[in-house]
């Protein structure tokens, strides 16, 4: 029988093969924290799990060690790559110049409907921050917010860029949103910069949407050096 989990992941993936519905899946599993860093990919068992046969698992854990989401461990086999200082880095300096420029252009074309938007999504993820249970569902909140923001930026260009970043700035998502303090933290954050674009402030909303990112990027680390200095 399949994981629950993991098949949820399947459902709503459009036709395709064997091997790329694998990929897809356990790409997802592992950006989404089912599949954790350092957990051994059995090739036999995930086949299980996903309900197909050994052949397309085996060539989905390949694809993904492309991605460096896997490693192959001498004597141990392929295991969740574990999230290093330099990924982190990497991802969040390209996602701190795009969403710098996507609040600049926000602020000369955001709507009084995108803001409203805007502000329900603040909203939104205050009560699933809160009612804290699942963290997924969490981090989707905190991702519908900024996801309004680029949309307000009226650049497809932009948006597409920063979309194809959202799988893995999801896996940094999730590990920051963690903290309950900083899920709280997160809420006064959101608000600011709804005040910036409500007032056109370029200037101040750069400042904020840069220094919600860089918090972000310090947390993560500390967390990273902490499993470090454990291991």
């Amino acid at each position: 029988m399949c994981d629950d989990r993991l098949s949820e992941l399947m459902n709503g993936l459009p036709d395709m093969s064997l091997r790329d519905v694998s990929f897809h899946t356990l790409r997802k599993g592992i950006l989404h924290g089912y599949l954790k860093p350092g957990e051994r990919l059995m090739e036999i068992q995930l086949a299980n799990r996903l309900g197909v046969s050994r052949t397309p698992v085996r060539e989905a854990i390949r694809m993904l060690e492309l991605e460096g989401l896997v490693i192959n461990m001498p004597h141990r086999g392929a295991q969740v790559a574990s999230i290093t200082e330099k990924d982190l880095q990497d991802v969040l300096e390209v996602r701190t110049g795009l969403e710098e420029m996507a609040v600049m252009l926000a602020c000369r074309r955001i709507t009084d409907a995108g803001l409203e938007e805007l502000y329900r999504a603040s909203r939104d993820f205050e009560r699933c921050a809160e009612n804290f249970g699942d963290i997924i569902e969490l981090a989707e909140a905190d991702e519908a917010f900024h996801a309004v923001v680029y949309r307000s930026a009226e650049n497809r260009r932009l948006e597409q860029l920063i979309n194809n970043l959202r799988d893995q700035m999801f896996r940094f998502r999730l590990e920051y949103l963690k903290d309950d303090d900083i899920r709280q933290t997160l809420i006064g954050e959101h608000d600011e910069l709804w005040g910036c674009l409500k007032r056109h402030d370029e200037e101040k909303s750069k400042i904020c949407i840069s220094q919600h990112i860089e918090k972000q990027m310090v947390a993560i680390r500390e967390k990273i050096t902490d499993r470090t200095e454990l291991t």
